[in-house]
């Protein structure tokens, strides 16, 4: 079978790797194309985009990309009829996915969305043309197939969360910065992006001199240029860059500031006390907080319904702020434990007892199997 992938970010670059190396093991003879990154790359797909040229994030840095956005859509389509794939699936990033889906919906393709849109959060109004284009939507948060069938009476696939499957084995990894003795370690993970990194960084900085017992080390992500990452740190003794090993900087940190996303998961999952941190484009913000409907911007606090990790937003992400919170963290015994406390119920939660990787293989087999009888 031939599979055309999209994914337009470092997490849908991870979950889109895993999601390949399944499909190879249960179709050796399938032929992927992808949008996606490295990892993608790595595990047996034909890449043609990089998500780093597709990184737009917020209301207003979208606006300022549109043409490069369009150019884009033009381009995939172009590629997708060239390829003529027996189906196409999305993961995430629904801003391009589900314009994509749409087109390829009216040329008969068979479309699966793997990493359901957030649109319990905000743009609602998509759920219908969704319904009209989607063959399988797969959910990965456990709040999902209630929503959707409550909601707009679709039944959808709820999967478990992939990083249930990535996380297992990410124990007992090699110290990433060896010259430091100890778990005295607070872990800085100021996101992928270029523009999220300057708004969040300098912020995480400022309190480097206020914990001088404590490292910091700078989770680097992979494809940042070296040069330009290391230009925006200090130079300190107890300030350290770890690049592309975040998972073992986790491993062996007692605290961590994380901007919000994906990363804000990880970190819970891995045992970790985190605040998240998020600072963006002010007009983006204010226009968010008309349309978007959730009380928490971190994927913790969603999923377990009430503030597990502080999330420190826009004006409250200041020194004073990370500060105080910091020390809760790590001199704070009870609200040590209430944090591990809350991290198993989410595993809990998570967890279906099966591996949502391969749940989305054979519900895409099972697919194109009825699509060819």
């Amino acid at each position: 079978m031939r599979y055309y992938i999209i994914a337009g970010e470092a997490s849908g670059d991870l979950h889109g790797s895993n999601l390949i190396k399944a499909i190879i093991q249960k179709d050796p003879n399938a032929i992927i194309q992808c949008w996606g990154g490295d990892l993608m790359e790595a595990a047996g797909g034909k890449l043609v985009k990089h998500y780093r040229s597709l990184a737009f994030m917020g209301f207003v840095e979208v606006l300022l990309n549109i043409r490069a956005i369009f150019a884009n859509i033009k381009f995939c389509k172009k590629d997708i009829k060239a390829f003529q794939p027996d189906v196409l699936i999305c993961i995430d990033y629904p801003g391009f996915n589900l314009r994509i889906a749409k087109w390829a919906k009216a040329q008969n393709l068979k479309v699966i969305y793997f990493i359901a849109p957030q649109v319990w959060a905000w743009k609602e109004n998509r759920v219908p043309a969704m319904r009209a284009t989607i063959d399988r939507l797969l959910c990965i948060l456990p709040f999902e197939k209630k929503y959707f069938k409550d909601r707009w009476d679709w039944d959808v696939d709820y999967i478990g969360h992939p990083l249930m499957q990535v996380l297992a084995s990410q124990t007992n990894l090699p110290h990433p910065i060896p010259s430091i003795e100890g778990e005295n370690i607070i872990a800085l993970l100021p996101g992928s992006r270029k523009q999220e990194i300057l708004k969040k960084l300098p912020v995480m900085l400022s309190v480097v001199t206020q914990f001088p017992e404590y490292h910091f080390a700078i989770a680097q992500a992979p494809g940042l240029d070296d040069n330009w990452f290391a230009s925006l740190v200090p130079i300190g003794n107890n300030i350290h860059i770890v690049k592309g090993n975040t998972y073992a900087l986790l491993n062996h940190s007692i605290a961590a500031l994380v901007t919000s996303g994906t990363a804000t998961l990880e970190t819970a999952l891995l045992g970790v006390p985190e605040i998240v941190c998020y600072k963006g484009n002010p007009i983006t913000l204010a226009l968010a907080k008309r349309f978007v409907k959730i009380k928490y911007i971190a994927l913790v606090n969603l999923i377990m319904d009430k503030e597990v990790v502080k999330e420190l937003i826009q004006e409250d992400l200041n020194t004073e702020n990370i500060v105080v919170e910091l020390n809760k963290l790590l001199k704070e015994k009870t609200k040590q434990d209430q944090i591990q406390s809350d991290y198993a119920l989410l595993k809990e939660k998570l967890y279906t007892g099966e591996s949502a990787t391969e749940v989305a293989v054979g519900i895409i087999l099972e697919e194109l199997s009825n699509n060819h009888k």
